[in-house]
């Protein structure tokens, strides 16, 4: 931390001075951890709607050494699996939960890297109190870690008239910009940047990329298991506008709306299930996962490939087997037949015939489980990531990077594999939590390769620091990927013809 800023005043605490007040955060062995800092004013009534605001400063020392309110949420439960090192403590209510968690080397520091972490949850669920998103690895690392936490559900991406879209997105950047202000005192560099995320989180991450007015903010992204291709048009917003209107017995209005209770719109949200957003020209790009994402009038992955963020590098990718984590767990997995692929690819595809073929062709054997899976993840994920992958390296051929996350877990029986969210205990070196490990916890019953979650997280700590994770960069020729399991390989366009099954036509090099 930064000499100048802070202030120890025990062995086991030290206070950091902010441009809103003091905060007192807790001093271990090798990281100082600072809880629940308020990067805006905590969304209140009508505030739930209109862009993040300032936080009003505060007198005297603020305490951080404990986890804050996190955003109001459903319980998020995914069958047989526990999530819960994920999602973490659910909803914890208060008001003031607009806020960032940091770690930072526990000795005095200066001009550090600085990653900033967007968690996932479908849009209406998760936060920075989850135990996988530990920071100390990190900051063992010299890295200064910053985790978020934004609105969620309607308050975050309900599209509402008169009120500013994508709300959860704009909470992001402010708390960019609170790190652009205020990340020197904890000992980080704010010329160097990287903005990361997962599933929702990294879709955000796109999002951002997208959003020029957060140019300057950071200078490299990690999009993880995320989609350029994952925000809704006006039109498919609407229909959830109207659905939740309905729910929720008012007009689609700010003013009925702030009348209404937190617990009155997760309630109303947690019944949007089931819409049906497939439009004259759009696929549902959540294929009814879920009824929020971000509400653009262009694809992230259309902007960036005119232009946007071309300056920041990027790191991108998704895991092997994404759909699993949507089948395994409730059953749906084994029993899955021909009717259910050729389902999952009329819900996501123009051609369904051709792209059943397609994927039964390159996984010749594959049962009807495998193949509904990875056509579902290619829809929710790897689609909308080869865009993203496209279309930065149209514009920044030599700072694009690609992975596939490939190591299996034996959970479930052995079959929840390489699926969704898997990699992340790896990025965060957190592999260790006994909650992680068992026949129903996400890692299952065996303990990962040695030293494959130091590898994982070397190389995006290595990335943050100089913007190369240490292998071949991806171009629109070789399409370079790190295929990431016990041993690592550089592959060549590893998936080729599935690639070109979801390819959609990109703005032209200009």
């Amino acid at each position: 931390m930064n000499s100048d800023t802070q202030q120890m005043t025990s062995d086991t605490e030290v206070v950091v001075t902010t441009d809103r007040g003091a905060v007192r955060g807790t001093r271990g062995d090798t990281a100082a951890v600072f809880l629940g800092i308020p990067y805006a004013a905590p969304p209140r009534g009508a505030g739930r709607f209109a862009p993040p605001q300032l936080h009003a400063p505060w007198d005297g020392v603020r305490d951080a050494t404990r986890p804050g309110p996190t955003a109001p949420q459903a319980e998020r439960r995914l069958g047989s699996i526990d999530m819960s090192p994920y999602f973490g403590t659910g909803w914890s209510r208060g008001d003031d939960y607009l806020t960032v968690n940091v770690w930072t080397p526990a000795g005095t520091t200066s001009d550090l890297p600085v990653m900033v972490f967007v968690h996932g949850g479908g849009f209406v669920a998760g936060s920075t109190n989850a135990a996988i998103y530990d920071g100390s690895a990190f900051a063992r690392d010299d890295v200064v870690l910053v985790t978020v936490n934004y609105r969620l559900g309607i308050a975050g991406f309900l599209d509402v008239p008169g009120a500013p879209a994508n709300r959860g997105l704009l909470d992001v950047v402010a708390a960019l910009h609170w790190v652009q202000r205020n990340i020197t005192a904890f000992g980080g560099d704010p010329r160097n940047v990287t903005l990361f995320g997962q599933s929702a989180g990294a879709t955000i991450v796109g999002g951002v990329l997208a959003h020029r007015p957060a140019s300057g903010l950071f200078r490299r992204a990690i999009v993880q298991s995320g989609s350029g291709l994952g925000a809704f048009t006006t039109e498919q917003a609407s229909r959830v506008t109207r659905a939740a209107a309905e729910a929720l017995g008012v007009e689609p209005r700010v003013g009925q709306l702030a009348q209404l209770s937190d617990a009155q719109l997760v309630e109303a949200a947690s019944r949007l299930g089931g819409i049906d957003l497939r439009t004259g020209t759009h696929y549902d790009p959540l294929i009814g996962l879920s009824p929020f994402s971000l509400v653009l009038d262009e694809q992230p992955a259309v902007s960036v490939a005119a232009g946007a963020s071309a300056d920041v590098d990027l790191l991108i990718g998704t895991n092997t087997e994404e759909g699993h984590l949507y089948l395994v767990p409730v059953d749906k997995f084994a029993s899955s037949d021909a009717a259910d692929v050729t389902r999952a690819a009329n819900a996501s595809h123009p051609s369904p015939s051709r792209l059943v073929q397609t994927y039964r062709a390159s996984r010749p054997g594959a049962s009807p489980g495998e193949l509904r899976s990875a056509i579902m993840g290619d829809a929710l994920f790897g689609a909308g990531s080869w865009a993203l992958a496209e279309a930065h390296a149209t514009r920044a051929p030599s700072s694009t990077f690609a992975y596939e996350f490939a190591w299996r877990s034996e959970a479930l029986d052995g079959q929840l594999g390489a699926t969704h969210a898997i990699e992340l205990p790896f990025v965060f070196d957190t592999t260790g939590l006994p909650v992680l490990n068992g026949p129903h916890a996400m890692l299952g019953p065996r303990r990962p390769p040695a030293g494959l979650a130091a590898r994982v997280h070397g190389a995006w700590v290595r990335f943050a620091r100089t913007g190369d994770p240490g292998w071949a960069r991806y171009d629109d020729r070789r399409r370079s990927t790190m295929h990431i399991d016990a041993e690592w390989a550089v592959v060549e366009d590893p998936r080729s013809e599935e690639r070109r099954a979801w390819s959609v036509q990109l703005p032209a090099r200009g």
